[in-house]
């Protein structure tokens, strides 16, 4: 059985950082996925990858899986630069504007 610990990324359908507190363990699948000759659905007997679990800090997430016996492997999160505006969202509305107003 092994797992990756790893800090989500935000999700690409929003501008927050929601999500993205904790750091998450998840299994990798031990078995292929089967293909249904029927009805065409994708499916596994392995049910570990179902589980997600998460942790307060990579440490924590490192000793749950150390005394469980789980190898894995940790993957460091690639930190984002904030991108602030000086006006911020208000000033796409702002009537003081000195230049036209274009997209």
């Amino acid at each position: 059985m092994r797992a990756r610990i790893f800090k989500p990324a935000k999700t690409a359908m929003s501008s927050g950082s929601a999500k993205t507190k904790y750091w998450t363990l998840e299994f990798a699948p031990d078995s292929a996925r089967e293909v249904d000759p029927l009805m065409g659905w994708t499916s596994s007997s392995d049910t570990q990858t179902q589980v997600k679990m998460r942790f307060e800090s990579q440490e924590a997430a490192e000793a749950y899986a150390k005394e469980k016996g789980i190898d894995y492997v940790v993957v460091q999160p690639k930190e984002r630069q904030p991108n602030i505006r000086a006006g911020g969202y208000g000033e796409n509305f702002a009537t003081n504007r000195r230049g036209a107003w274009t997209h």
